[in-house]
């Protein structure tokens, strides 16, 4: 089975969910999901950690409010830096009230010039995710290659909770996260 047509498919597949769900969402339901840091979370969270988030797209968890609180909390916040496909994305420091530039494939980032840094915390925007947390991205591979560089990083996925599947599709270099955080739970192996 050629595991990138599969991966294709079910990119397609879970985009339609995710969309489907979150536009039937109520504005109250859209507006209290992920505006608190969960407990399960918070205990991360403490001063001078690094959080790397990022801007939602379309019907993408939206982690801004999580990332405000970190701040709050004392961590520093960074966020993705992409160039290209194929480069690899780097992660800068950035906060909440610094503005945002454009960036590659509708992209919101920090300036070029941001310091870069290594997060301790990765907040991972995702498609889908199975029972072994693997997670399914859009497909150009820079979470699967930031991550690999981020031994000692805990990287956790955010998710609506239609977005689980038992399995899926995946290629040896598909890093799994630590945990997933969907509106209804906080999961972990």
């Amino acid at each position: 089975m050629n595991s990138e047509l599969d991966k294709q498919t079910q990119r397609a597949e879970f985009r339609q969910v995710r969309d489907s769900y979150v536009n039937n969402l109520t504005d109250q339901d859209r507006a209290l999901s992920f505006s608190r840091i969960p407990s399960p979370l918070v205990k991360f969270l403490t001063p001078g950690k690094i959080v790397a988030g990022y801007v939602a797209k379309g019907s993408e968890v939206d982690p801004s409010a999580i990332l405000t609180q970190a701040h709050a909390l004392g961590c520093d916040i960074a966020l993705p830096h992409v160039t290209s496909k194929s480069a690899p994305m780097r992660f800068l420091r950035w906060s909440p009230d610094e503005g945002l530039v454009p960036g590659p494939f509708g992209l919101q980032q920090p300036a070029e010039t941001a310091p870069e840094c290594k997060p301790d915390i990765v907040l991972v925007p995702l498609l889908a995710y199975d029972d072994r947390l693997i997670r399914l991205g859009q497909g150009a591979g820079h979470y699967d290659r930031a991550l690999s560089l981020l031994e000692h990083s805990i990287a956790i996925g955010l998710a609506w909770s239609v977005q689980f599947t038992s399995e899926l599709a995946s290629d040896i270099w598909d890093a799994p996260l630590d945990a997933v955080l969907t509106e209804k739970s906080w999961i972990t192996l």
